[in-house]
């Protein structure tokens, strides 16, 4: 059985590995939302950013792409997912099942939010534009995570209002930097 990853953040443009193939997809039971402090990689303890999870709603969706990775390289590409995204247990590995454009069911490893982690957290759009607009971590300025996912994105043609308002809030916000 063929593995398939879905991204929804960063993922979509730094999967870190050349899939097979690509599909959108949409997950049922979930929405994109910044509500995982980042402490490692656009943000530090002192300074948390913000990056995307896929918080639980059963009234909720959320368009990505299911990335299939080439047979020969599955072992190597779930090792190397789970150590840039295990980097703590604020997600949690799930196998989700995903339906793309053309009605087809995909089973997926997933990254989900874990709700008992100390790195959630529920902040209005507002507070979430300060704080990426504030934080850097050691991959770089929380601004560019988000600038990179609203255009990729942008080029798969899927609509996200959050993430678009917080893209022009912090473009505001640092249009003098």
């Amino acid at each position: 059985m063929a593995l398939w990853v879905f991204g929804y953040g960063s993922l979509l443009w730094d999967p870190g590995f050349e899939p097979a193939e690509s599909r959108k997809a949409v997950l049922h039971g979930y929405h994109r939302s910044f509500c995982m402090l980042s402490i490692h990689y656009r943000g530090t303890e002192e300074l948390p950013g913000l990056v995307l999870a896929l918080d639980r709603d059963d009234d909720a969706q959320c368009v990505g792409v299911a990335f299939r990775v080439k047979p020969a390289e599955e072992k190597e590409v779930l090792a190397a997912l789970r150590k840039r995204e295990l980097i703590s247990d604020a997600y949690l590995e799930a196998e989700l099942p995903v339906v793309d454009v053309e009605g087809n069911t995909l089973d997926t490893v997933t990254y989900v939010i874990n709700r008992e982690n100390r790195q959630y957290c529920h902040n209005d759009l507002e507070t979430q534009a300060q704080m990426i607009t504030a934080a850097t971590g050691h991959r770089g300025p929380n601004r560019d995570y988000l600038f990179n996912t609203q255009a990729q994105m942008d080029s798969l043609q899927i609509d996200d209002p959050d993430l678009l308002w917080l893209t022009h809030r912090v473009r505001e916000l640092t249009q003098n930097d």
